[in-house]
């Protein structure tokens, strides 16, 4: 009998083409994420992936099921959630899709205290690069995403979700956390680290930077880093300056370890939305989770300030 926990490992698998960064999206060990793919191999009698070093690709049959597994797997979820409606509960099984910022600091209380109102739900939160979040969505892999990039599409529905800032922070010991003030022009000689170029921020900060006449080949890139936290760590320690989210620097500036400067005439914001896919049947409980994220817009603020106050 297919084992449907295995067959979401194997769409996550056919997506990453990489059992170790399947199992760091899905939260299992790398054996773990081999031994669900070896069961369904198994079951079918068939070869799903091709192992190419670390990488894999899918063979034909494995094209094949991942073309039909995405119904699948979305239908057998409606149909639990459709079952737990008539006892009138808000139960069931949802997934959201996110970017690394939403997903590691704003969906975990928000799900918290989603869970405490409806505590049947099991909410998974999967992290993905913007583009792939709302691919995964238009395909019915995940039932909601959030993401700092809004496409227009006729099957999606926007709701604006949180207002944030990208910040310039410094480490405590820098000249500038004196001052907390420069011009757009003191970032030209300073080392700088960057979140990669397909990372919403990146994209905010070049922006920002256009405006007075900067390039990316003007600046002194010392690091690039895929995390945001990790930036901050890199700050702290006083190898560059960097512009981070203000919601991966609340914590490392409530401790003093790094300090925020502003840049004379820049203001980098960017909107996080939550999407969903309205031609798709959204279940009781991904109905309820998207009424619950708006209403709960105006506690968002509070609550980050809360967990990032040091313990």
């Amino acid at each position: 009998m297919l084992d449907l926990n295995a067959l979401a490992v194997f769409l996550a698998a056919a997506e990453c083409k990489n059992f170790s960064e399947t199992g760091r999206q899905m939260n299992l060990s790398q054996p773990a994420v081999s031994q669900n793919i070896d069961a369904l191999e198994k079951t079918f009698g068939v070869k799903l992936f091709e192992r190419q070093g670390r990488s894999v690709r899918l063979t034909e049959a494995g094209q094949v099921l991942r073309s039909m597994g995405c119904e699948l797997l979305a239908n057998a979820r409606r149909l639990e959630e459709t079952i737990a409606s008539l006892h009138e509960e808000v139960a069931g099984e949802m997934t959201i899709g996110c970017s690394t910022t939403s997903g590691k600091y704003l969906l975990p209380g928000l799900i918290a205290r989603f869970r405490k109102k409806f505590p049947q739900v099991r909410i998974n939160v999967h992290v993905f690069g913007r583009e792939s979040v709302l691919r995964r969505l238009l395909a019915g892999e995940i039932s909601l995403g959030m993401s700092s990039k809004m496409v227009e599409n006729r099957d999606l529905e926007y709701q604006e979700f949180y207002d944030d800032q990208v910040i310039l922070i410094v480490a405590a010991e820098h000249p500038w956390a004196r001052y907390r003030h420069i011009y757009p022009d003191d970032l030209l000689e300073e080392p700088l680290i960057l979140r990669e170029p397909v990372a919403g921020t990146y994209g905010v900060v070049m922006d920002g930077l256009r405006q007075f006449d900067i390039s990316p080949s003007m600046l002194n890139i010392v690091m690039e880093l895929g995390n945001a936290e990790a930036i901050e760590m890199a700050v702290g320690e006083g190898i560059g300056i960097a512009f981070v989210s203000r919601l991966a620097a609340a914590r490392g500036l409530a401790l003093g370890r790094v300090v925020e400067v502003q840049v004379e005439g820049m203001n980098l914001n960017r909107k996080i939305w939550m999407a969903r896919n309205h031609a798709l049947p959204g279940s009781r409980a991904q109905k309820e989770f998207w009424n619950f994220a708006q209403e709960s817009r105006p506690e968002l603020a509070n609550w980050l300030i809360n967990s990032a106050a040091p313990k």
